[in-house]
């Protein structure tokens, strides 16, 4: 009959490890660069598509957000103009997404 024992594995992060301070490690941080802006997609040129996409967005003056994807711009703009005769409402806007 034969006993089987635990084999110590080393670990990397020097967390496991209870000699160490827990809940310290040492981090280097690399430089970020920002992004340009991305460029706008001309949609209108795509001519494998049979609608398009148009998201409304819905700022309130509370901070919140909220958004609905319409096929058609007529109904996503009508959406736009109800939600901004609300007095809750700070701005809603609509975009083309795809």
């Amino acid at each position: 009959m034969g006993v089987l024992a635990r084999v110590a594995l080393p670990c990397d992060s020097g967390l496991g490890d209870p000699r160490n301070k827990i809940g310290t490690a040492s981090v280097t941080k690399t430089s970020t660069k920002k992004s340009p802006m991305r460029e706008k997609t001309n949609f209108n040129k795509d001519k494998r598509r049979k609608h398009h996409h148009f998201l409304v967005t819905v700022f309130y003056a509370d901070g919140e957000k909220f958004g609905r994807v319409y096929t058609d711009k007529d109904k996503a703009d009508r959406f736009a103009d109800r939600q901004k005769r609300s007095p809750v409402v700070k701005s809603a806007r609509v975009t083309m997404v795809s």
